[in-house]
């Protein structure tokens, strides 16, 4: 699928940018002053080929590797394809959207090992850490992902190659969250581990949804949830896990506002996306100074959030 739409849309370009030009000023006439018809065939057809690309070349490193046999190779060259992959989609939608990205705390990434406990409002922050933080510092990140994303095919075959792990969301329980820790033992100063403590992505509703759960699983920090405007109350259980692995983990809180709105494409259609400021935020807290006690750090962990919240808040 990946390589027919690639060969189609390539092949179809100019008239398909003309389609969406002229959809553009349809919508310009009715009042919608931004024009992302045309931005986003340019970001689709870009994704399609950068994804074809990304195929062939761990196709390619799996033959030169022995078809697989040699494992420590195949790894790294599917981290740095990874790299690749994350770093040119994200410079392609700043490109085209014409996004200032601005990064604070990025002095303090490495070295590792790390867990980066990040938030999650956009189908576009999961380019963030892969082109902020493992290409400029060479950290391999692993990532808790949800097993849904296994439906994009550069993703299925690299992120299999890769020590991450694909959380299976309606199972959940004790064995997702022991796997979640077991992926952070053993770390050395060039790894970390990446999690997104809300679990999805940021919108009014599911927050709602979220609050529920709090007041039937957890109703001691119904409250503290509540106070939560801008991001869903962090679930502690991955997080926590990967608190309690060995050698211990400084933690990077990695925050972000500017793609806040943007959980979906039909609100990137607004047009709200192009030409805003991306801003993004690091900061680092040593593992000395987090709470040994579990109830200390599940109260950490949402003082963390509230911190997030209030500086999304500002802007």
């Amino acid at each position: 699928m990946v390589t027919i739409g690639a060969v189609v849309t390539t092949a179809f370009l100019p008239l398909l940018l003309v389609l969406a030009t002229g959809f553009d000023i349809a919508r310009f006439m009715t009042g919608h002053r931004r024009f992302v018809g045309a931005r986003l065939l340019v970001i689709g057809w870009l994704y399609l080929v950068t994804e074809l690309i990304g195929l062939l070349a761990l196709g390619l490193t799996w033959v030169l590797t022995g078809f697989g046999l040699l494992r420590g190779p195949l790894t790294a060259s599917a981290f740095a394809i990874q790299r690749w992959w994350t770093g040119t989609l994200l410079r392609v939608i700043a490109t085209v959207f014409q996004l200032k990205l601005e990064v604070e705390g990025d002095e303090d990434l490495a070295p590792g090992p790390i867990v980066v406990l990040m938030r999650h409002a956009s189908i576009i922050d999961n380019l963030l850490p892969g082109a902020l933080i493992s290409r400029p510092t060479g950290i391999r990140l692993r990532y808790v992902l949800k097993k849904e994303l296994l439906s994009d095919p550069a993703l299925d075959v690299a992120g299999n190659r890769l020590p991450n792990y694909f959380v299976d969301r309606a199972a959940g329980g004790t064995t997702e969250v022991d796997a979640v820790g077991a992926l952070g033992s053993g770390l050395g100063p060039d790894e970390g581990v990446l999690i997104y403590p809300e679990g999805t992505r940021f919108t009014p509703e599911r927050r709602e949804r979220a609050l529920e759960r709090l007041a039937d699983r957890n109703p001691e920090l119904l409250e503290r949830g509540r106070r939560l405007q801008h991001v869903l109350p962090p679930r502690p259980g991955g997080p926590l896990a990967l608190l309690d692995v060995t050698p211990p983990l400084d933690v990077i809180i990695a925050a972000h506002r500017g793609l806040d709105g943007f959980s979906h494409i039909r609100d990137i259609m607004e047009g709200g996306l192009v030409g805003s400021t991306v801003r993004v935020r690091f900061e680092r807290h040593p593992h000395s100074t987090i709470p040994a006690d579990r109830d200390a750090r599940v109260q950490w962990l949402y003082d963390r959030w509230d911190d997030i919240d209030s500086w999304i808040a500002r802007s």
